[in-house]
């Protein structure tokens, strides 16, 4: 079949992967389109179905995603998969077309864990921070993304008013106010390919 032909044609650097100690695999999870015909128009189920048979004849390590209907076999593979550095699953709604971009009907549903750590600077204006950069107990200097809601905010600038020290340059984040004294907060951080720590909030003490 000419797409299997083509999907098969990406493996051809696949020995000398293996070669450098580097494993290799090719996961379909849609198909947009087969010989002549856009596909993107139809429900995923029937996509689903086209993908299937596309990759029929097709052997590890070309093959399709792991899919199901049951909400228990998701939750397993969501808890049980972390091990081997799966970031999380999705969740498609079978009637829905393929969309470029962000979608109502498709929804990542990504690891995270909380942790606690301290302010050692902003990310100007300081009366109203758009990042914080934030020292964790392993160590690592992160800068927190997305971007801080206005009342979020409002909080950080609150919580470290008479507490801001000189601007000065941090390597790999850029140009910060130093926060002089230790602002706790927590944090989430967030699995994927570009793996983010989302401030949560200011932890009181007592």
């Amino acid at each position: 079949m000419a797409v299997l032909k083509k999907l098969t044609d990406l493996l051809r650097s696949r020995a000398d992967s293996e070669r450098s100690g580097v494993p290799v695999y090719y996961i379909a999870f849609d198909i947009l389109a087969i010989p002549g015909t856009d596909v993107r128009g139809l429900p995923l189920w029937e996509r689903w179905e086209l993908l299937g048979a596309a990759l029929s004849d097709a052997e590890p390590p070309l093959q399709r995603v792991l899919a199901t209907l049951d909400e228990g076999i998701a939750y397993l593979w969501f808890r049980e998969m972390r091990a081997v550095g799966v970031e999380g699953i999705v969740a498609k709604a079978l009637s829905s077309t393929y969309q470029a971009g962000e979608t109502w009907a498709w929804r990542k549903i990504r690891h995270s864990d909380t942790r606690d750590g301290r302010i050692i600077g902003l990310f100007v204006p300081v009366e109203r921070p758009q990042g914080l950069l934030v020292a964790l107990s392993d160590g690592r200097t992160v800068k927190t993304s997305p971007r801080l809601t206005g009342m979020q905010a409002r909080q950080v600038a609150e919580s470290v008013r008479g507490l801001l020290g000189v601007q000065t340059e941090y390597p790999d984040h850029g140009r910060v106010t130093v926060v002089i004294e230790p602002v706790l907060v927590e944090v989430r951080e967030t699995a994927g390919r570009h793996e983010t720590v989302k401030f949560v909030r200011i932890r009181f003490e007592g």
